[in-house]
């Protein structure tokens, strides 16, 4: 499937059916995510896979009664990380003298530049901006989920102080940013087939 063709295949799915996603999709559907784009690279966020149904269930009273947390093939929970600053970006700095093979003093300029820019955010700004790299990644597993033909639902109505406490993201470091359903639409999802709305080309696109 083309990318065009794709992105008009794809809808947020109001009813899964039973039928699961094959454990090699799923993961290269998360390698995929994890080759996202994110700011300076640092990837603040964690993706969760909730394979277990007993846990989806402590999670379903703080999804607005949204049974697609339970009733889809995998549940996927980005995470941002809580604790925006210098270790996010050391963390960062030691993965890419492993990976690049260059030594970590050859990197110190780069790394004093990553945490100046982060040191002049407040607690909540660095909080929204490791968020803000979630969704980043949200938009690109969609995407290739789309590709992939595989189904999606994102889903931003839900109680986080839930999620996080069912989770247990607070000792990981972690806070719920945003949730994704995947699986197969059911044949009596009516939705299926109504006509995508989006705005028109001319209504969306502004050159200047």
């Amino acid at each position: 499937m083309n990318l065009l063709k794709a992105l008009n295949w794809r809808y947020a799915v109001r009813k899964f059916s039973d039928e699961m996603i094959d454990e090699s999709q799923v993961q290269e559907l998360l390698t995929a995510t994890r080759y996202s784009a994110s700011s300076y690279g640092l990837q603040p966020y964690h993706l969760l896979v909730v394979n277990s149904v007993e846990i989806r269930q402590q999670l379903l009273p703080y999804s607005m009664g949204q049974e697609k947390v339970v009733k889809c093939s995998h549940l996927v929970i980005f995470a941002a990380q809580t604790d925006i600053g210098d270790e996010t970006v050391n963390r960062y700095v030691d993965k890419a003298s492993i990976v690049r093979r260059v030594p970590l003093e050859n990197l110190q300029s780069m790394a004093d530049h990553f945490k100046s820019a982060l040191a002049v955010k407040t607690a909540s700004q660095k909080q929204e901006w490791a968020h803000q790299q979630a969704y980043i990644a949200l938009g690109n597993f969609l995407t290739c989920a789309a590709l992939m033909e595989i189904d999606t639902c994102p889903m931003t109505g839900f109680e986080v102080a839930g999620y996080d406490e069912v989770l247990g993201l607070a000792e990981k470091g972690l806070t719920t940013s945003v949730i994704c359903a995947i699986g197969k639409r059911h044949p009596d999802d009516s939705n299926a087939s109504l006509q995508k709305i989006r705005f028109d080309h001319d209504e969306m696109i502004l050159t200047v």
